[in-house]
């Protein structure tokens, strides 16, 4: 029973998310944070950190990681399942009818309303993980420093996990 709940709230997250990884993430805090509390909210920042490290969605990473933390590596496969499972179909499905209609005006309006709606995911994800990770001043200046880098050079996101991991050695050991 506990694996299918598993695979049922991965089944949700996958069939409900649209946008990407990004877009998915209000969701995934709602449902393994709030709703299940199979993360704190600390753990959940964690895992888009790993996400962001590690090849692959980070919807899956979350997946993989959640089932593995609460039923071991059949517990990963299970999440992982739920969490493509929707996406699978859908791509295999809905990809022949979306591409001989892409002309239509009302794939076009389906698509022109679903963009602005993924960017507000975007944003609110954004508004959330800062809230969660910026937790005091020397978080705030780290969180700064690399946003001014990013901004001024085109470094690789490798070079900006290393560059943070550095800086929060240096500022969180002084």
């Amino acid at each position: 029973m506990v694996f299918l709940k598993l695979f049922i709230v991965f089944l949700k997250i996958g069939s409900f998310s649209f946008g990407g990884g990004y877009a998915m993430l209000p969701l995934i805090e709602q449902e393994i944070v709030n709703v299940h509390e199979w993360l704190s909210q600390n753990e959940f920042i964690d895992i888009i950190a790993i996400s962001q490290m590690s090849p692959g969605p980070i919807a899956i990473n979350a997946a993989t990681f959640v089932g593995f933390k609460h039923l071991g590596f059949v517990g990963a496969l299970v999440a992982t399942l739920g969490v493509v499972f929707t996406s699978f179909f859908l791509v295999v499905g809905l990809a022949r009818i979306i591409i001989k209609n892409q002309n239509s005006t009302i794939v076009k309006g389906i698509f022109s309303g679903i963009r602005p709606g993924v960017i507000g995911l975007i944003v609110a994800a954004c508004v959330s993980l800062f809230s969660a990770s910026i937790v005091d001043v020397k978080s705030l200046f780290i969180g700064l420093a690399i946003l001014l880098i990013l901004h001024k050079s085109k470094i690789h996101p490798i070079g900006v996990i290393f560059i943070s991991g550095i800086l929060g050695i240096i500022v969180y050991s002084i």
